[in-house]
């Protein structure tokens, strides 16, 4: 008898989850299958749930922008503002986690209050700033700004794994007479490697679909495939289902980037969840 709450219980948690996941997901499926409708049909109301399918607005797309440059230039921006802001965030988590003074978790509540800031806000200061470096519409100035923006975030993510790292390990570590070099690199990073990779993925995606800076910074030649969503607006109105194309193509690689490194993240993020 004690079988069938259990029974009972594990059917709901399956279904409330599978309804959780329909619910998140379903917005995505509506804008592929807008994708293929007409302008007409796109904005039809009641919305059309069955309709003859058209590659109309992706052959539109291929005809009116470079869809493989906007790509490269996002695969670009976020593998390299997500390496060069793990290049920083590595040492400082160590030292923070390792080595922590009284103004540690000052300065880590200090770092995370900076995402709280409204990027329109600092927008003048760091457009003109990056008019007299020459870095508008660069590759460099928008690695440079997704670096700022996702450093907060990933110095706290990586400072979380490696407090739950076993400190005895590390002092064995130097009882055997290993030097700082070999500690981090032979030790505490291939423990916190789950950890790392994760928050290193997690970076790539806040970068793919980050849209204020690079609409702000960029106009042609370093354009992500945010802006490349946003040509798609013109004065004349929203083209909805040349929109949803684009939006489409816009998320595919991030979407299955994330299906496939899932299992990754997944484990990352709970690395040290269970003691």
């Amino acid at each position: 008898m004690a079988a069938k709450p259990k029974l009972r219980r594990r059917i709901w948690t399956t279904a409330l989850g599978w309804l959780a996941a329909g619910i998140l997901f379903f917005p995505i499926f509506w804008m592929v299958l807008t994708s293929f409708k007409t302008e007409v049909e796109a904005i039809a109301i009641p919305p059309k749930l069955f309709f003859q399918p058209t590659l109309e607005n992706y052959s539109t797309i291929n005809d009116r922008t470079d869809y493989f440059s906007f790509a490269l230039n996002s695969v670009l921006i976020s593998v390299g503002s997500t390496l060069l802001a793990l290049l920083f965030a590595v040492p400082a988590a160590y030292a923070m986690a390792f080595f922590p003074t009284k103004r540690t978790k000052g300065t880590l509540l200090w770092m995370l209050s900076t995402k709280m800031l409204p990027p329109v806000g600092v927008l003048v200061p760091i457009y003109l700033i990056f008019r007299n470096l020459s870095l508008l519409d660069t590759r460099i100035g928008l690695t440079i700004i997704y670096t700022l923006i996702n450093l907060p975030i990933v110095v706290w993510m990586i400072y979380t794994f490696f407090k739950d790292v076993p400190k005895d390990i590390l002092e064995a570590g130097r009882m055997d007479g290993a030097s700082t070099r070999q500690e981090v690199f032979q030790v505490l990073l291939p423990l916190a490697l789950p950890g790392i990779a994760s928050t290193g993925l997690l970076a790539i995606i806040l970068s793919w679909n980050e849209a204020f800076w690079s609409l702000n910074l960029t106009t042609t030649n370093a354009a992500p495939l945010t802006t490349f969503i946003a040509s798609f607006s013109s004065p004349q109105g929203l083209f909805w289902a040349q929109l949803s194309a684009a939006s489409s193509l816009a998320i595919a690689p991030i979407l299955i980037f994330g299906w496939l490194s899932q299992r990754q993240l997944v484990r990352g993020l709970t690395f040290g969840a269970v003691k």
